[in-house]
């Protein structure tokens, strides 16, 4: 069991998806009506990835305007409070955000307000990751990215690329990610959430500097060293994991082997909300599940401020919150 001393500690989170972490509360004051637990949250039978990212719908019809995208932006980071996060890296898709006419500059600035006024009153630290989505058209994936570009070190840290990676595996986005590099933008990618070592070959291949999930490098001890050897940071999230099926309730999580082999590892949320989560249940996840010491949950949270994509300065910040 972990001292409550412990889980009382800073904390970081790099893999969070603020459309799925959004607060009941400020949901149901944007939709005007109750928006109830079970609506937004993933039931333990969840079938697969594209089952659990249907949940996403009504959260994404709650940032749809301004004012919404500054509320949920607000609101998501002062929730973070109460798991003592110090540092968050929050993704969301700019996409989803313009089905009622909004500019990808309204939609940026509208956020980075919201978080910017929340970290004021909270002394959290944010940066925010724009994520590609898989199922757009190429030209609509680089428009975005062009567009936010103007905010890539004022807030904006680096892209992803999200969605069902079994339907549209990442050998489909080369030419993205080199129309990424021409943009001198950062960039994790998903990959090896859907049991595909491919799709992690392919990340590393395209230069990700850290990649979502990677559990499909479980007892491949080769991708594990190549990842390893490039200092890619893996960032991965227990309970998410379980859900969306990318792990069977009795397999093992395999945080400790990828350690072990010099991976640098990381514990997330991905979808606070959607998997009812936060960073202390997942470190307590862990532990009960595969007996994760403190000492070994101490280290992921360091390996996170090492591949954070944030300046020396703010890392300096974070790490004497952790000490």
């Amino acid at each position: 069991m972990l001292e409550k001393e412990f889980l009382n500690r800073s904390k970081i989170d790099l893999h969070c998806h603020l459309d799925g972490s959004l607060v009941l509360k400020s949901m149901s004051e944007i939709m005007g009506r109750e928006v109830r637990e079970e609506e937004i949250q993933v039931s333990d039978n969840c079938t697969s990835l594209a089952e659990y990212l249907q949940k996403f719908d009504l959260p994404i019809s709650c940032i749809q305007t301004e004012a919404g995208l500054k509320k949920s932006a607000k609101d998501f980071l002062m929730e973070l409070q109460k798991d003592n996060i110090k540092y968050v890296e929050a993704r969301f898709a700019p996409f989803f955000s313009c089905g009622e006419g909004l500019s990808y500059k309204q939609i940026m600035e509208s956020v980075l307000d919201g978080f910017k006024e929340a970290s004021e009153e909270t002394g959290i630290l944010f940066q925010v990751i724009a994520c590609n989505m898989r199922h757009l058209d190429e030209e609509t994936n680089i428009r975005m990215m062009k567009e936010c570009r103007e905010f890539l070190g004022e807030g904006l840290c680096a892209i992803d690329l999200a969605g069902d990676e079994k339907s549209m595996p990442n050998a489909m986005f080369g030419n993205l990610f080199a129309e990424a590099k021409k943009l001198d933008y950062p960039y994790t990618i998903h990959a090896g959430e859907c049991g595909s070592v491919q799709s992690i070959l392919d990340a590393v291949e395209m230069g990700a500097k850290r990649i979502g999930h990677g559990i499909a490098m479980m007892g491949n001890a080769e991708v594990q060293k190549l990842v390893a050897s490039k200092r890619i940071g893996v960032e991965m999230c227990p309970i998410s994991n379980y859900q969306t099926k990318a792990l069977q309730p009795e397999q093992v999580y395999p945080i400790r082997d990828f350690a072990k082999m010099g991976v640098l590892t990381t514990i997330n949320t991905d979808n606070r909300t959607v998997s009812n989560t936060c960073i202390t249940k997942e470190m307590e996840f862990l532990n009960k599940k595969i007996g994760i010491s403190e000492d070994e949950l101490y280290q992921y949270q360091m390996n996170a401020v090492d591949v954070a994509f944030c300046d020396d300065a703010m890392k300096h910040e974070i790490w004497k919150s952790l000490k």
